[in-house]
């Protein structure tokens, strides 16, 4: 690249997006800024307001002197990833909508958007780093760990990251917030975006009860006890523990209840107690809609890490096998809350080198085939 790139900044009204655009422009770069509307259903001050994110994209592009644009994706959102993450819901998964809306939206539709404005080059303030190798790019772990967010950005194939730069990825969230305030940010300590992507932080029961009809049945434990209603099956997930209502029933001591299994043809919400329930624990997985970041599968078996969930630790594991589009996964040593629907993302060292979405898991017991629990 030459040393002055033309850059579209996604800018979210945020701390992190406004420091990656601030470092940019200090690198002699030529710098704008975009601001993506993806979500209109309900945008209210109470939960997602895309007016004050704006207001926030203003003051840093009016304290850098650059221009901004604005975009509307909501149709593209809500085509590709909100409906999308209905559907799994209705089977009775639970979707990564931060992944799809990467995937679809923040590097695709932003991309072809920043292709139209004249630029082949976006940028973001995510915390990962994008390292070109022999005209090979790489995806690698940010420096700050626990900000690192290559879990959510394994999708990114060569064409993205071709285009995509991650500014942050060297640089610690507190030094961020730091040069954010020393460049006159109104956002510099403003609270870090949480919920769901675009949605915002949402009682989560209600809002999906909007779009997915309630379908009341019965808690069971494995034996087959009722021991509890809930509210439809797709409003739970495995591994879960409030909101089951249910105390210390059924003849059990008053230790939490925590969701085991669901059987969503007949409606049956599986629940038993002890966090680390042998219903809970996993000893493999099997992925599909699997993306790699070179362009093509690694060779198997394949010993690498392995996460799936973002906050989780990275866990050894052997990649088995892997068709067009499966992989087959097994774990040094068992996991609890495996999820359908989730996404296992895997690791060799520090570099992402892709994943796939969760379909099926194995079990370390024997329950499943008795009690059809997924």
């Amino acid at each position: 690249m030459s040393p002055r790139t033309r850059y579209i900044v996604g800018l979210s009204g945020g701390v992190d997006s406004a420091v990656a655009a601030l470092l940019l422009l200090e690198q002699g770069h030529a710098i704008q800024g975009l601001f993506m509307r993806n979500w209109e259903d309900d945008d209210t001050a109470t939960y997602c307001s895309a007016e004050q994110d704006l207001a926030y994209a203003k003051q840093v592009c009016a304290q850098l002197d650059i221009p901004l644009h604005v975009a509307n994706f909501a149709h593209e959102y809500r085509a590709e990833v909100f409906d999308h993450c209905l559907r799994e819901y209705r089977r009775g998964h639970t979707p990564n909508p931060d992944i799809l809306c990467n995937q679809r939206i923040k590097f695709h539709a932003f991309i072809n958007y920043a292709q139209r404005l004249g630029t082949d080059h976006i940028a973001t303030g995510h915390y990962a780093r994008n390292i070109e190798r022999h005209g090979t790019y790489h995806l690698f772990k940010a420096k700050d760990a626990d900000k690192d967010q290559s879990y959510f950005l394994y999708t990114l194939g060569q064409r993205q990251l071709a285009r995509a730069t991650f500014p942050l990825g060297e640089h610690a969230k507190s030094t961020v917030r730091a040069l954010a305030e020393q460049a006159g940010f109104d956002n510099f300590d403003r609270k870090d975006s949480t919920g769901i992507c675009f949605i915002g932080e949402r009682a989560f029961r209600p809002f999906l009860s909007r779009y997915i009809q309630p379908t009341p049945g019965p808690i069971e434990t494995p034996e087959g006890v009722v021991v509890g209603r809930h509210q439809g099956v797709s409003f739970y997930t495995l591994g879960q523990r409030q909101g089951l209502e249910i105390g210390g029933r059924a003849g059990r001591s008053g230790k939490p209840w925590y969701v085991v299994g669901k059987d969503t043809p007949a409606n049956r919400l599986i629940v038993a107690q002890g966090h680390d329930h042998p219903l809970l624990m996993s000893v493999g997985l099997e992925a599909t809609e699997l993306c790699w970041v070179a362009g093509r599968p690694p060779s198997t078996p394949l010993r690498c890490f392995a996460k799936t969930r973002y906050r989780q630790p990275s866990q050894s594991c052997v990649v088995e096998a892997i068709t067009a589009d499966c992989a087959r996964t097994v774990f040094d040593q068992p996991q609890r809350a495996v999820v359908p629907g989730q996404s296992v993302v895997f690791y060799c060292d520090e570099e992402c080198i892709g994943g796939g979405v969760i379909q099926q898991t194995f079990p370390w017991h024997t329950h499943e085939t008795r009690y059809g629990i997924a």
